[in-house]
């Protein structure tokens, strides 16, 4: 049994791999920035969860004391700017902090590296990589191109675009081969270095049984999908900005998002070796092909057995800021708009509806409204409505709802969201639940921040609308839980809630 640190365990392979550590014996441990965004899990409690910036050198050492392996899955995706320098100062900060913690081994998760000119993105991962292999502490990269699971923001993009598109035009690089590998194969690799007990020092490629084109791919999946053939015609004139730009309008990963990944597949990312099997070994079954690992990935989504999605990690340039609790938070001021409701129905009806908002079941208010607000938000970058729901009916803190990020649930009494659109400040939305002298009560405030002129003239222009969308809301939440609430000897049904107007 091996102590182990987990960096990233918020994010999408951080968030599945700390089961899979607890599952083989060892003892884990969670780095996080917001530890509050592991309070929900599943598996939080079996775990020692520690409040760290992995740029503070004093915050990172205290977070090691003690630890043997440390896993580091922490990048910068969609990221502008100086996010290859922050990933940099990052890592180098983690490498130096476990070397004085003495830590035996680091485990490093990246990107497959290809022939040709690297894009901004996999030159950054391959950077880390190297900073990890020249450190004071053995490390092991595993270096991976497209990753198969339910959730991954690659096979988002991949399931979107063949599920909405059976005429693609598409850019050069849809034929361009990549070695795609299951994400439980992945994990697989992952939980295997806590336990190898030789000291390596050296990156690994790591990829399944299958050599494909992304053509081949967006084909595999209609196969396995039972879709009809898609016809895919190549254009030349595609370039991978304008190529994440139209991802970005038909899939739900944001194009700044899908840049990078676009970009890692401009040029053939194949395995070089598969000297790992030396110390992980292949199963006996052999190692999960494309086709099986689209369709275990399906059957995940159908059955709402995502354990996390790409959405899980923070969400680049959205706002992190808790909701303050001063009126006149940083000398600024707050606009709110705030309404409530009596509701005949059970409480339990009541936070029935509020708990399953978003996505499929929609914000009962009016919906153009909502859509050309996503639709905007796209536009300028970000994340728009197309985020949906991990989960269609249940809510933890870290979970996306569209645009919004959970930032507190409190069950059967309180659900607030954080704004990560594109806005001039920083915006929260509150619902809530009340019992008085027998009466059930639906609460409702909306929260905004401004900053500077703009997000005062934001609020202002927009103020005559909040009647449409945040007024709508309390009459439509309030007449979904009555029609939910259905007297059953003196008990009232539990089914999911219905979709408001």
């Amino acid at each position: 049994m091996a102590r182990c640190l987990v960096t990233g365990a918020t994010g999408y392979i951080g968030g599945r791999l700390v089961p899979e550590l607890l599952a083989a014996g060892h003892e884990v441990r969670c780095m996080a920035r917001s530890p509050q965004r592991l309070r929900d899990l599943p598996w939080a409690a079996r775990t020692h969860i520690v409040k760290a910036d992995v740029t503070d050198p004093g915050q990172t050492r205290q977070a090691l004391d003690g630890i043997e392996v440390a896993y580091y899955l922490i990048h910068t995706m969609g990221g502008t700017g100086r996010f290859a320098e922050n990933d940099r100062r990052a890592a180098e900060t983690f490498a130096a902090a476990a070397e004085r913690a003495g830590v035996r081994r680091i485990v490093y998760l990246g990107g497959l590296v290809p022939g040709g000119r690297l894009s901004p993105h996999l030159r950054s991962r391959a950077e880390v990589g190297e900073i990890f292999l020249r450190a004071g502490v053995p490390a092991v990269v595993l270096r991976a191109a497209v990753v198969i699971g339910s959730g991954s923001a690659s096979f988002e993009m991949l399931r979107h675009l063949t599920e909405r598109l059976p005429v693609m035009t598409t850019p050069r690089w849809v034929h361009s081969r990549t070695q795609p590998i299951a994400v439980r194969d992945v994990l697989r690799y992952l939980t295997a270095w806590a336990s190898v007990p030789d000291e390596v020092n050296r990156a690994f490629d790591i990829g399944g049984p299958d050599v494909l084109t992304y053509a081949d791919m967006m084909r595999g999946y209609a196969s396995v999908a039972d879709l009809p053939h898609r016809v895919i015609i190549p254009v030349r004139v595609l370039t991978p900005k304008l190529s994440s730009l139209w991802v970005g309008l038909v899939t739900p990963v944001p194009s700044g998002i899908a840049r990078p990944l676009v970009e890692s597949l401009r040029n053939e990312s194949v395995c070089g070796e598969h000297d790992i099997s030396r110390y992980v070994p292949d199963p006996e079954e052999g190692l999960i092909g494309f086709p099986e690992a689209v369709s275990l990935a399906l059957k995940k989504i159908k059955e709402a057995d995502v354990a996390t999605r790409w959405s899980s990690a923070a969400t680049p340039g959205a706002p992190s800021d808790p909701l303050p609790t001063d009126p006149d938070w940083a000398g600024g001021s707050l606009y709110t708009d705030s309404r409530s409701i009596q509701v005949n129905a059970d409480p339990e009806a009541l936070w029935q509806v509020i708990e399953g908002i978003g996505g499929h079941n929609g914000w009962y208010s009016l919906p153009v409204a909502w859509h050309l607000r996503g639709l905007l938000d796209r536009l300028f970058g970000g994340v728009g409505l197309r985020r949906g729901r991990r989960d269609a009916y249940r809510l933890r803190v870290g979970d996306t709802v569209d645009f919004w990020r959970v930032e507190e649930v409190l069950p059967g009494r309180l659900l607030r969201l954080r704004a990560e659109m594109r806005l001039p400040g920083l915006a929260w939305l509150e619902l809530g639940v009340s019992r008085s002298s027998g009466r059930t009560y639906y609460h409702q405030r909306a929260i905004f921040h401004p900053h500077g002129l703009l997000g005062h003239l934001y609020w202002w222009a927009t103020s005559p609308f909040h009647g449409l969308v945040f007024g709508r809301m309390p009459v439509n939440l309030a007449a979904a839980a009555e029609r939910a609430t259905r007297p059953l000897s003196g008990v009232y049904s539990s089914g999911p809630s219905s979709r408001g107007g």
